[in-house]
Formats: structure tokens, C-alpha cells, sequence
């Protein structure tokens, strides 16, 4: 059991806590112990708090934005207060080091203090009438009700990326965390309560995904559905969605690229391509899943990466030091170690790593493997975990189609100190996010998204908040004596 107010075994729906006999077990991927359950309700449950979020939404949508504004600053104030609390819970139930989750404890908050901003932007226009005595106005309306998904990697900011979105825009929600992650989702309903979220604004419940998302996609009071996964669940959801003209939003899969050219700073780039790809042990949808070097430099900064990677300390995510702590479990570990195999008996080298830690479970070893090529299953599959594979190129060309030759379209990053190359690639790259000479490219305060099959839409920004508005237009005439 963990001693901490903000851990709730049931469900938050319509400002209680709501508890039921059919339970999921929770586990800490570091020690494999039972730390708790919640329930696994369905959708008459989900059903329940839809209801109550359209009940809410009647009267949240009416309050004046300032006042929206100020309890989702109240909801940043009350994360950070609570960080490292809050943080210790993620780690126990997700593995990161506590350092990790305490930096994602902040992120989150800071999707409230940004958003509860926003809340007085969210301007509607006056447009210039083509009729004399009719004037065109422009309102900007909350969407309504809205079902958010959110997986486990990043269990306290995806959610926040999505409710303090919905919030601020007037929106009210009823949110599904993962089933390994739930703890850091009912964490959410302690916050609610002592910042005084009206009852029914936020909904937390656990249970059997397919039944929830049903309901979700189905409930004609549920006007938008959100989701951070997988691309093949976000292509079901969608569809389903659809099929009722429902919003939707999809922050889906990823593979990307890391570009180092060899007219690169190769100390920044190495550490950039180590913070891309080892941050939170691999398991991001934004972390470098391929790092194509040019050959120039290549022999040089495979040394010098694999030398940094193998310096990182794995451990228990509460142990002093550690960088990276466990899998998730060990269906991931399992997938991790078919791509080194298939990799390896394709011709590719292992420089760092390359099997379990000694620690056992779920720990794996930072890996670096050298000479990667295309047709490796490594170069097209989303690999989300701690194996770093480079692929050489020759020209800036070939970097580009290299880096594109997929269908995911999420993130991307490349190192070089050619400025004129810098926007050349910049404006080529087929992805949503780029970032230059830097390895980390996430805040509150620029739009995180992707094209192809990477998604649909925005979070965060002032970008983030258009998917929860709908614009009206109104034509007033009969203005004219």
C-alpha cells in the first residue's frame, strides 16, 4: 500500500469516489509487487459519468472564462505543491526515475497555469459584411463533453494535455488512464476536490477499454473523443467516432528520426540523441527510434555514443541516481529483444548493451547497434525502448529520404551548424515537430502533433485549445431604417 493521500483505489465520477468488486491489480514494474487495484468498470459505469459530465457541462460552460482561468491556475498551484508526492506515485507505478517524474509532474501543471491563460483568448471576429445592414459575427463555443484515452508512458501529462484543454474551453470530461497506470488519474479527483472543481467538471474511470471506448464513441452527449496511443487503436477509435460525426483528436504513433550531420557540433549531438532516446527508458512516442549519422563522422560518434550509453545507471526509479528504471513489463522487453535479434542477424553489431540488465524483470540494458540498415524490422517498427540503432548516409539527399521512408510523421531532430541546411531540412522533414540541435522539443507552449499516420490535431499552445471550440457564425440584419 502507498502512503499517500492521492492514492484512491476507485473510481472519481460526479465529485465522489465510486468503488465496485470487479477489480484490475496494479503492479510496480520494478519489484513485480501488487501495489493496489481499482476498478474495472464498463459502460454502464462510463455511461454514468458521461452523464454527469453533460449535467456539469450545462453550468461549467457558463462560467466566466476568468473564473475557469483561475481554478486550472488553482489545479497548477496544487501539482506543484505536491510535485515530488506525486512524483514518487508515478515512478511506483510506471518505473521512471523519480527525477523524470517529478520533470513530468511539472509539465503537466503546466498545461493548467498555460490553458487557464488561454481561457480569456479564445476570441471570436467581426467580419466586414458583403450586405448593407447585416452585419456577420464570429462566436467561438465550447465543443461539450468530452471522452479522453491516454496510455501509460506519461501518465499524469497526458491527461493534463487534454483536461486542461477541455477545461478551460468550457469543455467538461470523463477520462480513461491506462490500466497500469491508473493512480496517477485518480490523483486527479484528490486535486479536483481540494481546488474546488465544480462536481462532474473532471470524471476519472478505470475498466475494460473496449467497453468504455465504446460508450465514449457511441453516447451521442459525448461530443469529442481524444487519444494518445497506438495507431492501429487510434484508427478503431476513430472510425467509431466517426461514425457518429463526433470530434476527434489523435496523438498516435511514432519513429523518429535523428539526423547528425557531420558538419555537427558531435558532443551537443550526442548528448541530444542520448536525451531523444533514453528519456524514460525509450518508451516515448517522440523518442529517437532511428539515428542516421553521415559517414564522415559516423566511426566517431558511435564511439562516443555508445561510451555515454553504457555510463547510464539503471535502477529502481526510487534509488538515488538511477537514469533508467524498468519496462513497463515484459511484453515490451519481449519486443525490444526481437528487434535486436532480427537486427543482429541482419548484419547489425551490438557496441553497447544488448540483453537484460542483471537486475532481472523488466530492466533492460542501454543498447547502441551499429550498421543498421533499412530492411531491418528495427528501421520501420516502433521499437519503445532502450536500443539505439544507427544507420550511416552520405548525402543530405539521401538523409532526407531515409528519414521519411516511413509512414509516421510525429517527430523528428537533426544536428548541424549549416544554416542554410538547417531550413533546407527543416522544411523537407514530413513531420509535425522538428527540432534543431536540440534533443527535447515538448512544452506547454508550442502545438505537439503529427501528420501521415501519426494523428489528427493539437495539444498544447494556442492551437491546443481549437480542438475543443466550435466556431458560429451569425448573419444579424434588418439593420437599416
Amino acid at each position: 500500500m502507498i502512503d499517500s493521500r492521492f492514492f484512491r483505489e476507485d473510481c472519481y465520477i460526479n465529485g465522489l469516489w465510486v468503488g465496485g468488486q470487479d477489480r484490475i491489480k496494479v503492479n510496480n514494474p520494478a519489484t513485480g509487487e501488487v501495489i493496489g487495484s481499482v476498478p474495472k468498470f464498463g459502460r454502464k459505469e462510463t455511461a454514468a459519468a458521461i452523464d454527469a459530465a453533460q449535467e456539469a457541462f450545462l453550468l461549467w460552460r457558463e462560467k466566466p472564462a476568468v473564473e475557469r482561468g483561475e481554478l486550472c491556475r488553482r489545479f497548477y498551484q496544487a501539482l506543484m505543491d505536491n510535485q515530488k508526492e506525486l512524483g514518487r506515485l508515478l515512478t511506483i507505478e510506471m518505473g521512471k526515475s523519480l527525477k523524470e517524474a517529478m520533470g513530468e509532474v511539472a509539465y503537466a501543471a503546466n498545461f493548467f497555469r498555460w490553458f487557464g491563460e488561454e481561457a480569456r483568448r479564445i476570441y471570436g471576429d467581426v467580419i466586414p459584411s458583403p450586405w448593407a445592414g447585416k452585419r456577420i459575427i464570429v462566436t467561438k463555443e465550447p465543443v461539450g463533453v468530452v471522452g479522453s484515452i491516454t496510455p501509460w508512458n506519461f501518465p499524469t501529462a497526458m491527461i493534463a494535455r487534454k483536461a486542461a484543454a477541455a477545461m478551460s474551453a468550457g469543455c467538461t470530461i470523463v477520462a480513461k488512464p491506462a490500466s497500469q497506470t491508473p493512480f496517477s488519474a485518480t490523483a486527479y479527483g484528490v486535486i479536483a476536490d481540494d481546488v474546488g472543481i465544480p462536481k462532474g467538471v473532471i470524471n476519472i474511470i478505470t475498466g475494460k477499454a473496449g467497453e468504455i471506448a465504446d460508450e465514449m464513441c457511441e453516447n451521442p452527449k459525448v461530443r469529442k473523443i481524444t487519444f494518445t496511443g497506438s495507431t492501429e487503436i487510434g484508427k478503431q477509435l476513430a472510425s467509431k467516432a466517426m461514425l457518429h460525426m463526433k470530434r476527434v483528436s489523435m496523438e498516435l504513433g511514432g519513429n523518429a528520426p535523428v539526423i547528425i550531420f557531420d558538419d555537427a557540433d558531435l558532443d551537443r549531438a550526442v548528448e541530444g540523441a542520448m536525451i531523444s532516446k533514453y528519456r524514460n527508458s525509450g518508451q516515448t512516442c517522440v523518442c529517437a527510434n532511428r539515428i542516421l549519422v553521415q559517414a564522415g563522422i559516423y566511426d566517431r560518434f558511435a564511439e562516443k555514443f555508445a561510451a555515454a550509453a553504457a555510463k547510464l545507471k539503471v535502477g529502481d526509479g526510487l534509488e538515488d541516481g538511477t537514469e533508467q528504471g524498468p519496462l513497463i513489463d515484459d511484453s515490451a522487453v519481449t519486443k525490444v529483444e526481437q528487434h535486436i535479434e532480427d537486427a543482429t542477424s541482419k548484419g547489425a553489431k551490438v557496441i553497447a548493451g544488448g540483453k537484460r540488465h542483471a537486475r532481472g524483470r523488466s530492466f533492460f540494458e542501454p543498447t547502441v547497434l551499429r550498421d543498421v540498415t533499412p530492411s531491418m524490422l528495427i528501421a520501420r517498427d516502433e521499437t519503445f525502448g532502450p536500443v539505439a540503432p544507427l544507420f550511416k548516409f552520405e548525402t543530405e539527399e539521401e538523409a532526407i529520404a531515409m528519414a521519411n521512408d516511413t509512414e509516421y510523421g510525429l517527430a523528428s531532430y537533426f544536428f548541424t551548424s549549416d544554416l542554410g541546411r538547417a531550413f533546407r531540412v527543416m522544411e523537407k522533414l514530413e513531420y509535425g515537430m522538428v527540432a534543431i540541435n536540440e534533443g527535447i522539443l515538448s512544452t506547454e507552449v508550442a502545438p505537439f502533433g503529427g501528420v501521415k499516420e501519426s494523428g489528427l490535431g493539437r495539444e498544447g499552445s494556442k492551437y491546443g485549445v481549437e480542438d475543443y471550440i466550435n466556431t458560429k457564425y451569425a448573419l444579424f440584419g434588418g439593420l437599416t431604417k
